[in-house]
């Protein structure tokens, strides 16, 4: 049992990414990540966002994968770790054949370490 409890969380580690390796790499002449907004809601709602994330709801992604570099790796966000939109952008991404992670702690974590955000 304690070995598919840790194969369990290995796996559901896996799937998120850093706010470090994210802020790391977007410093990079030619960064290898996109950091995609997913969340629902209109500019007015959100105000703010990651500096440089693209804007692309979760309920839209599916539509426009098509418009997306098989050659980037994918971040989505939310509003907070505790919401599914994210994981929900994330599936869709995988399932599409894209290389993408959910950042860890969504965009109220980048907020509260005072990380680079810009106003929309």
């Amino acid at each position: 049992m304690e070995t598919e409890k840790i194969n369990f969380l290995k796996t559901y580690l896996s799937l998120y990414i850093s706010h470090f390796a994210v802020l790391a790499d977007m410093k990079k002449a030619d960064p290898e990540m996109v950091v995609l907004d997913v969340r629902n809601a209109p500019a007015q709602v959100k105000k703010n966002q990651i500096k440089g994330a693209v804007a692309l709801a979760a309920k839209d992604l599916a539509d426009h994968l098509d418009e997306l570099d098989k050659s980037k790796t994918y971040v989505v966000y939310d509003w907070n770790a505790g919401t599914t939109l994210g994981k929900e952008a994330l599936l869709t991404l995988l399932s599409a054949g894209f290389k993408a992670f959910e950042l860890a702690g969504a965009l109220e974590g980048w907020k509260g370490m005072n990380l680079p955000i810009e106003e929309i």
